[in-house]
C-alpha cells in the first residue's frame, strides 16, 4: 500500500493544494459581502478536503477494474442524465442539477465526464496503438459519445456538452486516427454546423416560440448570441463588456485582495463560480492571472509526462482526455471572461466554486495517480 502512494505525482498535489488557497481567497473575497453567500469559503474547504480524500482513495483502485466495468458506469451515467428531467428542478432555465439533502446538489453532466474517458479508453485500447477502424471504432466511439451529448444539450447544457466533444477528439487524434477520417470528420462538421445555421436563421421564429413555449427560452438565448452575437441581449453583452473592463482595471499587479469590488463586477452574475477569473484579474491584476495560468499548465504537463511514461496505452488514452477536458475548460472560461468565446455555464477548474465539479477534477486526478501506481503490473493480457 505504502509503494502506491509513493509513486503519487507530489509535484501535482503541491498544485492542488496551491489551487486550494487560492479558491479558498478569491471564492471568500467574491461572496464576503452577500450574507446569502457568506460560508461558501468554508464549503470550498470542506470540498477540498473530500477532495483530497478521494484523490488518496483512488491511488490504491487499479483502474484496470473501471475499464472492465466500462460498460456498467457508462450505463449508470446515461439513466442519471436521463433521470434529470423527471426528478430535478429548473434551474437557470435548465434541469442539469439533483437536489441533495443538506442543500448540496449534484450534476450528473459532470460525473459523466469521467465516464465517457473511461468508454472511449476501453473502445481505443482494442487497437493496442493501431490505426483505428472506421465502422468497429471510430463509429463506435461516435455513438458511446452521441447519447450523452444528446441528452446534455436537451437539458440544456451547452457547456459541458461542448467538454464531451473536445475530450473525444482528443483522445481519438492521441489513438491514432487515420488523417482520412479526420478530414471526414471536419467535412461532417462543418456542413452540419452550416446546416443547422441555416435551419436556425430560417425558422428562427419558429425555434423561439417552441423553445418559449416548453420553458427553454434560455438555450434560445444562448444559441442566437452565439451565431448572432449583435443581437446579444442588453443583460449578456453587458456581462461581457463588464468583465472586461473589470480584469482590465487590475493593471499589473490588481487593486488588492478584497479591495477589487469595483462598480464594474456588481453586473457580473456568478463572480464565485463561472466568473470567478474576473475576481483574480481585477484584484492580482496580470501578475495574478499568470501565476495561476502557469500553475496550469506545470499541471497539464505532468499529466502529459505520466501518459507518456504508461506502458499501458488505456491509462495513456484516460489521461489525454482528462488534460483535453481541463485545457478545454481553461480556454472557454477565460476566455469568455475576456471576450474571446461565447458565454457557457463552463466553471473554472479546481478554483470556481461547486462541489460536483471539483470532486469530479479531484476525482480525475486521483484516476491519474491510479494510473501511475499500478503500471508495474501491467501486461497485455489485463
Amino acid at each position: 500500500m505504502l509503494n502506491r502512494f509513493k509513486k503519487i505525482d507530489w509535484l501535482m498535489m503541491l498544485i492542488l493544494v496551491a489551487f486550494m488557497v487560492i479558491s479558498t481567497l478569491v471564492v471568500r473575497s467574491a461572496t464576503h459581502n452577500d450574507p446569502l453567500y457568506y460560508h461558501f469559503d468554508v464549503k470550498t474547504l470542506t470540498y477540498y478536503a473530500v477532495g483530497f480524500g478521494v484523490v488518496l482513495l483512488m491511488v490504491l483502485v487499479d483502474y484496470r477494474l473501471l475499464l472492465k466495468s466500462w460498460y456498467v458506469w457508462y450505463a449508470l451515467g446515461i439513466a442519471l442524465l436521463i433521470a434529470v428531467f423527471f426528478f430535478a428542478p429548473v434551474r437557470n432555465g435548465a434541469r442539469s442539477w439533483f437536489e441533495l439533502p443538506g442543500g448540496l446538489t449534484f450534476q450528473p453532466a459532470e460525473f459523466m465526464k469521467i465516464i465517457l474517458i473511461l468508454s472511449v479508453a476501453a473502445v481505443l485500447g482494442r487497437r493496442q496503438g493501431d490505426p483505428l477502424r472506421m465502422r468497429t471504432d471510430v463509429m463506435a466511439i461516435a455513438a458511446v459519445s452521441f447519447v450523452p451529448f444528446i441528452l446534455v444539450m436537451i437539458q440544456p447544457d451547452l457547456g459541458n456538452a461542448m467538454i464531451y466533444i473536445f475530450i473525444v477528439l482528443g483522445m481519438l487524434w492521441i489513438g491514432n486516427v487515420r488523417y482520412t477520417y479526420v478530414t471526414i470528420g471536419l467535412v461532417a462538421v462543418v456542413g452540419g454546423l452550416i446546416l443547422f445555421v441555416t435551419l436556425f436563421n430560417t425558422f428562427n421564429t419558429d425555434i423561439k416560440n417552441y423553445l418559449d413555449d416548453h420553458e427553454k427560452s434560455h438555450w434560445y438565448q444562448r444559441i442566437n448570441t452565439f451565431i448572432h452575437p449583435e443581437e446579444a441581449s442588453a443583460d449578456e453583452r453587458r456581462q461581457s463588456e463588464y468583465a472586461q473592463i473589470a480584469i482590465g482595471s487590475g493593471g499589473l499587479a490588481g487593486d488588492g485582495y478584497m479591495k477589487g469590488e469595483s462598480k464594474n463586477r456588481k453586473f457580473i452574475p456568478y463572480p464565485y463560480s463561472d466568473s470567478i477569473f474576473v475576481v483574480i484579474g481585477e484584484e492580482f491584476g496580470f501578475q495574478g492571472a499568470a501565476v495561476l495560468l502557469l500553475l496550469y499548465f506545470i499541471f497539464i504537463y505532468r499529466m502529459i509526462l505520466i501518459a507518456y511514461q504508461c506502458y499501458d496505452l488505456r491509462g495513456s488514452f484516460i489521461i489525454i482526455g482528462i488534460a483535453s477536458m481541463m485545457v478545454f475548460q481553461i480556454f472557454q472560461n477565460i476566455g469568455m471572461m475576456i471576450g474571446l468565446m461565447p458565454i457557457t455555464g463552463i466553471t473554472l477548474p479546481f478554483i470556481s466554486y461547486g462541489g460536483t465539479s471539483l470532486l469530479l477534477n479531484m476525482l480525475s486526478i486521483g484516476l491519474i495517480f491510479s494510473i501511475r501506481a499500478h503500471q508495474e503490473k501491467y501486461t497485455m493480457d489485463d
